[in-house]
């Protein structure tokens, strides 16, 4: 059975990620699959991502992240489980941090 739980999810993926589409890849699986939050490069080389939804969409969606884009090169994915809280409206790709 689908879990349709409400999650709130903090991932940073470390590796290759940067400069190879990895945020617009992020987007694309988070707008397919209905997703709220955000998408960002940080200026130490990860890429970052706040998103809720149903707990089995995130998971989807961290599946996605061990793998990114063809050019990507994942050596981790780190990710914090935390309540829904619903105050993101949509799904944004946000300049480096």
């Amino acid at each position: 059975m689908e879990n349709n739980t409400k999650k709130r999810m903090h991932a940073t993926v470390e590796g290759m990620v940067q400069g190879v589409g990895f945020r617009f890849f992020v987007f694309q699986y988070a707008m397919d699959r209905g997703l709220k939050g955000w998408v960002r490069n940080r200026s130490s080389g990860e890429v970052e991502i706040m998103a809720e939804g149903s707990e089995s969409d995130l998971e989807y969606l961290c599946r996605k992240l061990e793998v990114g884009p063809p050019a990507a090169q994942v050596t981790n994915v780190n990710v914090e489980w935390m309540d829904y809280k619903g105050d993101l409206s949509h799904f944004d790709v946000l300049s480096t941090l």
